[in-house]
């Protein structure tokens, strides 16, 4: 048993030996102070935890049924000496928490731009960070870096002793962006845009993950950061450039739908406008953006011809992705809130549609009706036409 006993220690000992506390040991200078702040948090708790759990067993000792000699004092309730110890060392240690975490709060918040690459170093004036647009899908992560003009799933990259500026947003419920390794977490959430700042210091590869369970596939949402030398830096993009493809609308819409153990996938280019229109949930055509509604309720609304635009801003995903929008009246504008020139345009993008649905329209001969003209026939053209002009 006793061979036993010490070949199981043994075992115990060479399975941790291959663990990583990378908490304990980050490569980011945010994450270090992470470190830091955890580490002085723990010492003043020992502080009190030590002592309680050494008087506990020194008095379980002392005061045994079998100890005689130990002095009985039944009567004994109060002590000013040992009142004043019992409350001052917790009082201080809470101060001393208390002024740790108020510093704390300031100095590592998400938001907060950093000033610093590590304990030495301060950020030069002139140095632009690191633009980085993380998008929570299901259950992948995608990451565009708009300054290059390119995008990944499933693997970050970063240039050492650069800052990075995160903006987070969802697809559809919440989850949690953490890279032990490089600083804390933020949660990223629909219709939101959430802010994170951090630098890697130390080249190397380093895991990601989403903290906050969010469905079937979350135990496989994981990703790559991997921080490298300028140049190496350099060629990471230039390879997304050569092997990747186009991140339009519509592929956003296919790699929007819910799948597990996404592999890495690189695109080149990148829809300028997709980022805002992921953040304001308006991706797919028809759906009309939460800033737009926004604004308009910021206006004073528009009554009840608002109540049409309801329908667009319901994020069903699926369920209705390519249904007619306003409850199958056809398309919508609130011209009010349109300038000319997008009027027009919006006017030309219609009229275009519509003339390839007249030439796809083989044969009418099955509609029948009293009185009702074909959906796309002249007369119904000319009265959607006058409808239009009178609301405008």
């Amino acid at each position: 048993m006793l061979q036993l006993r010490r070949l199981s220690l043994l075992a115990a000992l060479v399975l941790l030996s291959g663990c990583n506390a990378v908490v304990l040991d980050p490569a980011g200078h945010v994450a270090e102070q992470q470190k830091d702040l955890l580490l002085l948090s723990v010492w003043l708790m020992l502080i009190i935890i030590v002592p309680v759990i050494g008087l506990t067993i020194f008095f379980a000792w002392k005061y045994r049924a079998s100890n005689k000699a130990s002095k009985y004092e039944p009567d004994w309730d109060h002590s000013t000496h040992l009142e004043l110890v019992i409350w001052a060392a917790p009082l201080l240690i809470i101060i001393c928490l208390g002024a740790a975490t108020w510093a704390g709060t300031h100095l590592l918040d998400p938001y907060r731009p950093l000033t610093k690459i590590d304990h030495k170093r301060v950020v030069a004036a002139d140095q632009r960070p690191l633009e980085v647009q993380v998008a929570a899908l299901d259950w992948k992560w995608l990451f565009i870096y708009p300054e290059y003009g390119v995008a990944t799933v499933n693997e970050l990259a970063a240039p050492v002793d650069r800052p990075i500026r995160f903006s987070l947003t969802s697809s559809s419920v919440m989850n949690s962006f953490y890279i032990p390794a490089l600083a804390g977490q933020i949660y990223a959430m629909p219709g939101m845009e959430t802010k994170l700042h951090g630098v890697v210091n130390a080249p190397g590869s380093y895991k990601g993950f989403s903290a906050n369970y969010s469905g079937d596939g979350f135990s496989s949402m994981k990703f790559t950061f991997e921080g490298l030398e300028p140049a190496a830096f350099d060629a990471w993009i230039a390879k997304a450039r050569a092997e990747g493809s186009t991140l339009d609308r519509g592929r956003y819409l296919e790699l929007e739908r819910p799948s597990e153990k996404t592999p890495v996938m690189r695109f080149a280019k990148v829809d300028p406008g997709l980022w805002n229109a992921i953040v304001n949930m308006c991706v797919e055509p028809g759906k009309m953006c939460m800033g737009e509604m926004m604004a308009i309720d910021d206006r004073g609304g528009l009554g009840l011809a608002g109540v049409h635009n309801t329908l667009p801003l319901t994020y069903d995903k699926f369920a209705r992705r390519g249904a007619t929008p306003f409850g199958g009246q056809g398309e919508g504008y609130v011209i009010a809130m349109c300038t000319p020139e997008e009027e027009a345009r919006l006017a030309a993008a219609r009229d275009a549609r519509e003339e390839r649905l007249r030439k796809s329209l083989r044969s009418v001969d099955p509609l029948i009706g009293a009185g009702l003209p074909a959906p796309l026939s002249p007369a119904n053209l000319s009265a959607r036409q006058a409808e239009t002009d009178t609301r405008s």
